[in-house]
């Protein structure tokens, strides 16, 4: 078992290192409210920040923003401009993208310029022409874009991690995945203690995204145990914050994440007692929780 163990350190499968999973991330960014299914009509100034590429704000960020080889995760919305069509919603899926700003694949450089001139939070409208983005050939196969179709992206920059070498998900090993979900949700932490809560659950949801289900399913034994004990705690701290937001309905989904994804059933009563306790305002983010998960 402990040779078994030993391997689950080295890197794992690198199929799924472009996408990344979490459960539910629209409890958390949940999908703007817009009418129709086109584009969204936004009156901020234009930033220019490339020949080809323009940014108008929709909602204020945060901090700094990400420099070269900064692992972003983000959501977007793809529409071709000249007729409106989507053709891609990483909201509709709930799987946030993962990006490492320098190493994008060549249709995402219009995109990854306006990622690296946000911040963490902020939500923009941007335009990309055609030729940093599909190219003359378009694409045919998924997503489906026409030759030299200028694109707008409805984008959320959830946060990011900088790393000088920028090591996407798949090329970390568990304990390093572990590692950074763990620091996040400390800095969650601090956030929801400032009661900067929109910034805790942008932190928690960045953990939770290192311990998706491509993940979880490769674990087993004393990995297991490590990466549950960052991914639960994630799960119900985002529950406080939205209690605190009157966002009910989100954080029992929250709760019953944790529920469902626990093998040992006889754990329930537990983590039902959390529910009751975050509900009714009783349960606090602490660094160091008497019950010895948080």
């Amino acid at each position: 078992m402990e040779d078994v163990e030993e391997l689950q350190s080295q890197k794992l499968d690198q199929d799924d290192e472009n996408e990344i999973v979490t459960e539910n991330a629209a409890f958390v960014h949940g999908e703007p409210h817009q009418d129709g299914t086109g584009p969204p009509k936004v009156d901020s100034e234009v930033e220019v920040l490339h020949e080809k590429v323009t940014k108008q704000i929709m909602k204020e960020g945060h901090g700094q923003k990400p420099s070269k080889y900064s692992t972003c995760f983000l959501h977007y919305r793809a529409w071709t401009e000249s007729t409106q069509h989507k053709f891609e919603d990483t909201w509709n899926e709930q799987r946030p993208v993962e990006m490492v700003i320098g190493k994008e694949k060549k249709e995402m450089t219009g995109l990854a310029i306006g990622v690296s001139n946000m911040k963490s939070g902020e939500r923009a409208l941007l335009h990309v022409g055609w030729e940093l983005g599909y190219g003359k050939e378009g694409s045919f196969s998924f997503p489906n874009v026409p030759p030299m179709a200028d694109i707008l992206y409805e984008v959320e920059l959830i946060g990011f991690d900088e790393t000088k070498e920028g090591k996407a998900r798949g090329d970390m090993t568990v304990e390093e995945r572990i590692g950074a979900a763990d620091r996040r949700k400390m800095d969650g932490n601090v956030y929801f203690k400032e009661e900067k809560l929109e910034e805790a659950m942008q932190q928690y949801e960045m953990a939770i995204a290192y311990m998706g289900d491509d993940f979880m399913f490769q674990l087993f034994g004393k990995y297991r145990d490590m990466a549950l004990a960052v991914k639960n705690p994630c799960h119900l701290n985002m529950a406080a914050c939205l209690i605190k937001l009157k966002r009910y309905e989100e954080a029992i989904g929250q709760c019953s994440i944790v529920c469902i994804i626990f093998v040992d059933k006889s754990c329930l009563p537990f983590y039902m007692l959390l529910i009751v306790l975050i509900i009714s305002g009783n349960y606090s983010v602490e660094e160091e929780n008497p019950w010895g998960c948080l």
